[in-house]
């Protein structure tokens, strides 16, 4: 069995204070990350938990969508909380935030307006980590059942014979 007595532990109700003080989407403990409003965490392994906070708000930049919650794009994004890409997006990151501070921030999570962040992301779309982040996005993102129907896609239709008969023809604005 762990021994857990010497590692930081976290009450649900210090999770619950330190998110509403907090004031942002994110919460960053030891090991985690978790939605504010403490309906959702995820355990990071190879990341930092500040590196996997800023991942998925990178992820929120990039295909922006209000109505999507931020664990979707925590679950987009925990592939690369692997050893294999570790290295890659720990600079990635880090090089995100130098930016910031180079705009006169604490790091890219401190930034208050999405058009700022936006800018920063903007500057770096040429590189290597910003493509391999958004090209995995597409699919991590768009493949999970339970978005789809924030989007109105009921999925395949195949096996039910297809759209015409299931709602292809019903247009009944004309």
């Amino acid at each position: 069995m762990k021994d857990v007595t010497n590692q930081s532990r976290l009450t649900r109700r210090e999770l619950l204070s330190r998110s509403a003080a907090a004031g942002a989407s994110l919460v960053v403990g030891a090991g985690f990350v978790a939605g504010s409003d403490a309906a959702w965490a995820m355990e990071t392994t190879a990341l930092k938990p500040e590196t996997m906070a800023t991942l998925i708000q990178m992820a929120r930049d990039i295909y922006p969508h209000n109505h999507v919650g931020d664990e979707y794009y925590a679950i987009a994004v925990k592939g690369y909380d692997t050893a294999d890409s570790a290295d890659m997006v720990e600079a990635g990151i880090a090089t995100l935030n130098a930016a910031a501070q180079g705009k006169g921030h604490a790091d890219y999570l401190s930034i208050g307006w999405e058009r700022d962040r936006v800018d920063l992301l903007r500057a770096m779309e040429n590189s290597g980590f910003f493509q391999q982040v958004r090209g995995g996005l597409v699919t991590g993102l768009y493949n999970q059942k339970a978005v789809w129907p924030l989007f109105g896609y009921e999925g395949e239709s195949y096996s039910f014979g297809g759209y015409i008969d299931r709602g292809f023809d019903d247009i009944n604005w004309l």
